[in-house]
């Protein structure tokens, strides 16, 4: 269930859901370091930044975390690379939350650049109806966010690639006609990003989560109630939720994959 949001919402949504201490960050991965060092070294501008200033904030992170010393690292780099997640450090400042410091080794179709020191406003502006929907609320939980309170959601796309590095969609995309429909269980996957905040006590900034899961289509099949659900969820999507995840480009694939599997009816059951 954790990793099939499709069968909460085909929409987009907050959603975000408290949980407790314990079950903060999920983990999976044994040594995050030997992934995300490569890319701070070869893709620096694309997966690091911080502004002037967000150091306290980005030290408050790594005691957070359980990290004490950092060395010559900045500090939230230093935590990123104890923890699976990528961390970004989100603070008010202007009269508004921005993103002050940011470690990214996951993204899906963004770079570190293009968001650091940027608003929720501005980073949300690109999603079709985002700002008018929901970024008053969006804000004021930031806002209202109290101490001890961790929140977490889960949001889903389609991709065809299994990397979690990937910072431009234009190579993946070109990629999409070179899949044969007899090979779209190998070749798309669900991606799922996991997203928690909580607030920092001493520096009242926001830490910002994001881990990312990616399943073989393949998976989807394993019985048919997940089929059934991932299908409705495809064709029930919302207009400017489909726009945006780019669900026309799978299109065709997708269904092929969900008729030679049994799930051929429309939205309706026809």
């Amino acid at each position: 269930m954790r990793r099939r949001p499709w069968e909460e919402s085909a929409d987009f949504a907050i959603g975000l859901a408290p949980i407790d201490e314990a079950r903060w960050l999920e983990g999976g991965e044994a040594d995050p370091a030997a992934r995300k060092d490569p890319l701070h070294a070869d893709h620096r501008d694309l997966v690091w930044g911080e502004t002037p200033g967000s150091r306290p904030g980005q030290l408050e992170v790594a005691a957070l975390i359980g990290v004490t010393s950092s060395g010559d690292l900045p500090p939230l780099y230093a935590a990123s690379r104890t923890v699976a997640d990528d961390l970004v450090l989100v603070e008010r400042t202007g009269g508004h939350w921005r993103v002050s410091a940011i470690s990214l080794s996951a993204p899906t179709f963004f770079t570190a650049r293009e968001v650091l020191g940027k608003s929720l406003a501005q980073i949300h502006g690109p999603v079709n109806g985002f700002n008018d929907r929901f970024l008053v609320r969006l804000v004021r939980i930031f806002d209202g966010l109290r101490p001890g309170l961790i929140l977490q959601r889960r949001n889903w796309s389609v991709v065809n690639s299994s990397e979690p590095f990937t910072p431009f969609s234009a190579p993946v995309r070109a990629r999409i006609g070179e899949i044969a429909p007899a090979d779209v269980g190998q070749a798309l996957f669900t991606r799922v990003e996991r997203q928690t905040v909580r607030r920092l006590l001493q520096t009242g900034g926001v830490l910002f989560t994001i881990r990312v899961w990616l399943t073989p289509f393949q998976a989807l099949a394993e019985s048919p109630e997940q089929l059934a659900a991932f299908a409705q969820a495809w064709r029930g999507a919302a207009p400017e939720f489909a726009a945006y995840k780019g669900f026309h480009l799978y299109a065709d694939l997708v269904e092929g994959f969900l008729r030679a599997h049994g799930e051929s009816h429309s939205v309706n059951g026809a």
